[in-house]
């Protein structure tokens, strides 16, 4: 069923590479998450104890994998990792290109040996040109490097960040998908191969409609401040009378005059001086102030009547509480429970795709430290010496 059968090592810490290999592990695949002694960075988010069981952060990112510690500068660590590499299907790894080829894990030391390995790499900026070994992470690679966050911040505000893993869950997805591209053309060609993911090529896509505008015409659009923005109506927040805000967002040529009608405002549609699309500022304005006004006479509750009632694109803007609260929420599948590894269940984000024909159960939590290191090896078929040198090494 799904990915049930394959097997996938992730060496990787933070969020895109686990992130991928997450979803892989919610699809049936047996993930081994590989943590140096000291283990992956988001375990220090929440740190776990029997007071507060189950951290948030590692458990999205790393649900439903087993878990091994290895120190594979050491000759015991760096054989028990070749091991695992040389039963999988798919290696997961976000080190820097050039830690791993110091450590002979990179994929040129690893495909003669290993030719059917898909060897998926996840990286700030890509395997090739001058920035590959500099650290990287979404907040300095795909929102501020990238463009992607000047791009949204208008010029009058200072310069903010954006969420913590925003990028990366995006980058998650493009490595999944190409990963899975590379093991349906294995499927003929019996072969691995390389797969290379990055913070920046998948921010150019994402902001894949102003990058291609600039690129062809040499500028393009960005977020500007709300009396500087050239449509008055479309991607535009209203406040309602109880202090929310609503935006409206024109699906098609008769939804504006369809708005204002309902607004209270057909002469809008009538004046020829309001006629879509305005190019003067002034006239956008005025048309804004005439939506203004109405939507500052209505509770949310009584917008939300009108416009649903007219097949209008809008939406309130939410918090993450009432997000979270809303019956679509969970219509939707956006949550799923797992094991919070102390004997106990919590609630954490699901995957973004859905199978309603069937798929994996996901409820395993995310793994303690090296906690399926002895039985990984084992399956793997190590020495016991060679186990009891990686097992003394986890415990002292």
């Amino acid at each position: 069923m799904l990915l049930q059968g394959l097997k996938v090592v992730e060496l990787a810490t933070w969020i895109a590479a686990p992130g991928c290999a997450a979803i892989m592990a919610d699809w049936g695949a047996d993930v081994i998450k590989v943590e140096s002694l000291t283990g992956d960075a988001t375990r220090t988010f929440f740190p776990e104890t029997a007071e507060s069981p189950g951290s948030p952060i590692f458990t999205m990112e790393n649900r439903g994998k087993r878990g091994v510690a290895l120190d594979i500068a050491a000759e015991d660590g760096r054989q028990a990792i070749l091991t695992l590499l040389k039963g999988a299907d798919v290696f997961i790894t976000n080190v820097r290109p050039g830690a791993l080829k110091r450590a002979r894990l990179d994929y040129e030391s690893l495909k003669a040996d290993m030719p059917k390995l898909i060897y998926a790499s996840v990286s700030g900026v890509g395997l090739e040109g001058p920035d590959i070994d500099l650290p990287a992470f979404d907040i300095t690679v795909f929102w501020t490097k990238s463009g992607v966050g000047r791009s949204h911040i208008p010029p009058d505000q200072e310069p903010f960040a954006c969420r913590p893993g925003f990028g990366d869950h995006a980058t998650a997805l493009a490595t999944l998908s190409s990963v899975l591209a590379a093991v349906h053309e294995r499927h003929e060609t019996g072969r691995g191969r390389l797969v290379e993911c990055s913070l920046l090529r998948t921010a150019a896509y994402a902001l894949g409609w102003d990058m291609a505008t600039h690129l062809r015409f040499g500028e393009a659009p960005v977020t500007q401040t709300r009396d500087q923005r050239p449509h008055p109506i479309s991607g535009i927040y209203f406040r309602t009378s109880d202090d929310r805000w609503l935006c409206f967002v024109l699906k098609g040529p008769g939804c504006f005059p369809n708005l204002m009608t309902v607004l209270g405002h057909p002469e809008v549609v009538t004046n020829p001086r309001y006629a879509l699309p305005a190019t003067d500022l002034d006239v956008v304005r005025e048309i804004r102030a005439y939506a203004e006004a109405a939507f500052a006479k209505m509770t949310l509750a009584e917008a939300a009547d009108i416009l649903t009632a007219a097949d209008l694109a809008w939406a309130p803007l939410q918090t993450l509480s009432e997000a979270i609260s809303m019956p679509q929420f969970e219509a939707t599948g956006c949550r799923v429970e797992v094991d919070n590894g102390w004997g106990g269940r919590m609630s954490t984000i699901a995957a973004p795709a859905r199978f309603p024909e069937g798929a994996p159960l996901v409820t395993r939590g995310a793994p303690k430290l090296g906690e399926h290191t002895r039985e990984v090896l084992e399956e793997a078929g190590l020495s016991p010496e060679v186990i009891d040198k990686v097992m003394a090494r986890l415990v002292s």
